[in-house]
């Protein structure tokens, strides 16, 4: 596994995923020119079916066919077009990358298996979530196609110092049992902590480089993450409340046992604005004065991104958050 000090580097800028526009090699060119020291892959949704998160993730999985039919992504007999147009896209975003010559940290994008779980479907009906088994499989598959993914960067970039993020949106609600069932009148039952940690300790450990997960909810079970194998996790710190004790604690203790922050404050939507570094490096100080850590430990630990994707951000605003970001982090250092 390559050196985390060196795939996730902190007290820098760097983003989440989307981006607006369908131009993968221009979108890949703004990141690492404006990101330069933790530049990513940057998802492209606008471009349409198949560039979807779901049917990104999915078509990552090994040996899970799956195709768009009836308004959803589910697992098929075969792959569908859409999945293999899917395939076309991710081979584009992955040749784009042979343009850049990085030789420092690079971070790769995918779908986590809860939130691909509560989003795919079976063939009989409803989320594959709803059953254990189904959820193992998913794990299984999506670690295996990500090792290959990671190859497949790494040979384009091979003196760059990858890591994987897995966007799990819906992890906390699959904790909670608040996942909707097909009608919509009821709920998945819950997955149990235990069995969550298991399913991305696979992921993890099959992944072979570090890995960062970002979730954009409010209950974001960091400690959980932390067990599983996640060595940072990028949060909307926009949404803490930070007389929230327990969500706040459980911050400062993944802090305290070595864990990395990708702090999402600088907001993802809105319009250029002065003033937007600062708001966002006084809310990490704010957040790291509750903990009671010492200022001088916080470039170490804490990165800037924004609070979540940019695909539906406009252009001019979407480079505005990474240069806000940027001098957000540069705030943080000094």
């Amino acid at each position: 596994m390559p050196d985390a000090a060196e795939a996730l580097p902190s007290g820098v800028a760097t983003g989440v995923g989307s981006l607006p526009g369908n131009d993968i090699g221009e979108a890949v060119n703004i990141v690492f020119g404006e990101l330069p020291e933790w530049p990513y892959l940057p998802e492209l949704p606008g471009r349409g079916l198949g560039a979807d998160m779901i049917g990104r993730g999915a078509g990552l999985l090994a040996d899970l066919p799956v195709q768009w039919w009836a308004f959803r992504w589910e697992i098929a007999d075969l792959p569908g077009v859409d999945a293999r147009r899917a395939a076309d896209f991710l081979e584009r975003d992955l040749d784009a990358l042979l343009d850049v010559n990085a030789t420092g940290p690079v971070r790769l994008t995918a779908v986590g298996p809860f939130t691909l779980a509560a989003n795919l479907w079976r063939r009989t009906g409803g989320a594959m979530l709803a059953d254990p088994g189904a959820v193992a499989d998913i794990a299984a598959s999506l670690g295996e196609g990500l090792r290959t993914y990671i190859a497949a960067a790494q040979a384009r970039m091979p003196k760059a110092a990858l890591s994987i993020q897995l966007d799990e949106p819906n992890l906390p609600a699959a904790l909670a049992g608040r996942v909707n069932t097909e009608s919509g009148l009821d709920f998945y039952r819950r997955v149990p902590v235990e069995v969550a940690r298991d399913r991305l300790r696979e992921v993890a450990d099959a992944v072979g480089v570090p890995l960062v997960v970002h979730c954009c909810a409010p209950d974001v079970p960091v400690l959980l993450l932390q067990e599983a194998g996640a060595q940072a996790v990028s949060l909307d710190l926009s949404i803490l409340d930070l007389d929230d004790v327990p969500r706040v604690d459980a911050i400062g203790e993944f802090i305290d046992r070595g864990g990395r922050l990708v702090a999402g404050v600088v907001p993802a939507l809105g319009q250029p604005h002065p003033g937007a570094d600062k708001s966002a490096a006084d809310r990490v100080r704010a957040l790291w004065n509750r903990l009671g850590f010492a200022p001088e430990q916080l470039p170490r630990q804490v990165s800037i991104a924004t609070t979540c994707g940019m695909a539906g951000a406009s252009p001019d605003y979407a480079r505005f958050a990474m240069e806000a970001s940027r001098e957000a982090a540069k705030r943080l250092r000094g």
